[in-house]
């Protein structure tokens, strides 16, 4: 098969890793990819904005699947284009990708179908919104509606604070994105990630991770996209898993084919595991970033079928397997992320840290530049590791991440830190 797949960062890197080792792989372009995708297939200069442009692509190479990586082209409707023009394509249609792209679209969903989430309320005026966090108190926390890149959503500690989240989106801090707003109760508990994978009528897990939101360690600083990951995620228990699933993950697939709008592709819930039991935070329609770094290196089963099997709708006849493994992974970030980063600085050191055993240094903002591989974005590089256990796969990172020659970049010294906490309990 001739494979194509869309997009640029370290998730991408960690797709195209993967599909590469599909024996059914004869050939995979990546549009437009990076310096570590290209180690995997060929990159290709296509602006995947343009469905037109990437249809012909798809005909004048004869793409047998397209995979999306990233949020924006599904909620733009990339899928329903291809589809149209007969080309099989993973990942959800724009109506059905609204689960990412609008809040308010996944919270009246969990109302209408009785899935648990946070108490909420919706506004599209600033002096409502600061009327209902005066009423409510804190903490609180404030999202913006739309897709804001990981940088909209305010858990706000105090009244003034979600005063000024409401106010920096009304006032276009996040554009579009922002006009608006939904604020939702605080949950309290350990937050998880759990990912399935949909085929339009039912739906089967994949496996959970855990990922570290704050910039700096010990969970300070502002909301990033993702400083780190694992997976497993110690509290998701099989128990647990087997509620998400049929309290959260078959009713939101059932909810969405009874209105119209089946869901194919796969579904990352984020959780808020409370006192009353596992709750939904909010919907990704793909794979996480940085959470498919350390999904891929576990998954043992081949990657190609089973989307292809979410495509096709038969689903419920596979069975994914995984290594026993932990998987973890650091993120390593130019100075001044999540603000304004430096671009342009060198990177070396990148052949040392991957010689290390069960190593991968996954690309996520970065260019070639004459044969020097320079910082191109805020998230930079994904190093990761697997090992026996969270301790193990950490240590094993961390050596890799000492390896890479990159004064101007940065990376959280405590990525696993609960999970590591837990295993020392146990």
């Amino acid at each position: 098969m001739n494979l194509l797949l869309i997009g640029s960062g370290g998730r991408e890197h960690a797709l195209a890793w993967k599909l590469s080792a599909s024996p059914l792989c004869d050939r995979l372009f990546i549009a437009p990819g990076n310096p570590g995708t290209a180690q995997c297939g060929d990159n290709v200069a296509l602006d995947v904005t343009d469905h037109a442009a990437v249809v012909a692509f798809c005909r004048d190479k004869a793409i047998d699947l397209v995979v999306v990586g990233p949020e924006a082209p599904l909620v733009a409707g990339l899928v329903d284009d291809l589809a149209a023009a007969g080309i099989k394509a993973f990942g959800p249609r724009k109506a059905a990708a609204q689960l990412e792209g609008s809040k308010a679209f996944t919270k009246e969903l969990c109302r209408e179908f009785g899935i648990p989430t946070a108490a909420f309320a919706r506004f599209t005026d600033e002096v409502s919104a600061r009327a209902h966090v005066r009423e409510t108190g804190a903490p609180i926390v404030v999202k913006a509606d739309g897709l804001a890149a990981g940088k909209g959503v305010v858990v706000a500690e105090t009244i003034e604070e979600a005063e000024e989240a409401v106010a920096m989106m009304f006032a276009g801090g996040l554009g579009a994105a922002g006009t608006e707003v939904v604020i939702e109760e605080c949950m309290v508990g350990e937050e998880a990630s759990f990912f399935a994978i949909a085929d339009g009528r039912t739906a089967i897990p994949l496996a959970s991770a855990q990922d570290h939101k704050r910039v700096f360690d010990g969970d300070r600083g502002p909301n990033t996209g993702g400083m780190g990951a694992y997976s497993p995620a110690p509290v998701m228990t099989p128990a647990l898993e087997q509620e998400v699933m049929e309290r959260i993950v078959l009713p939101t697939v059932a909810g969405l084919a009874a209105r119209g709008t089946p869901y194919v592709g796969v579904l990352y819930a984020g959780l808020m595991i409370t006192a009353e039991g596992p709750k939904l935070i909010e919907y990704n329609a793909r794979f996480g970033d940085p959470e498919c770094q350390v999904l891929m290196p576990r998954m043992k089963s081949d990657l190609v079928p089973v989307l292809l099997a979410a495509c096709d709708g038969v689903l419920a006849d596979v069975d994914v397997r995984w290594w026993d493994e932990v998987a973890l992974t650091v993120v390593m970030a130019a100075k001044g992320y999540p603000g304004t980063p430096e671009k342009g600085s060198v990177i070396r050191g990148l052949a040392e840290a991957e010689a290390l055993e069960d190593v991968l240094v996954f690309h996520a903002g970065t260019k070639d530049d004459g044969g020097r591989i320079v910082a191109n974005g805020g998230r930079v590089l994904n190093v990761t590791a697997t090992g026996r256990t969270v301790k193990d796969a950490k240590a094993r990172a961390y050596e890799a991440v000492s390896r890479i020659d990159w004064p101007e970049g940065f990376c959280r010294s405590d990525i696993g830190w609960q999970a590591v906490a837990r295993e020392e309990e146990a």
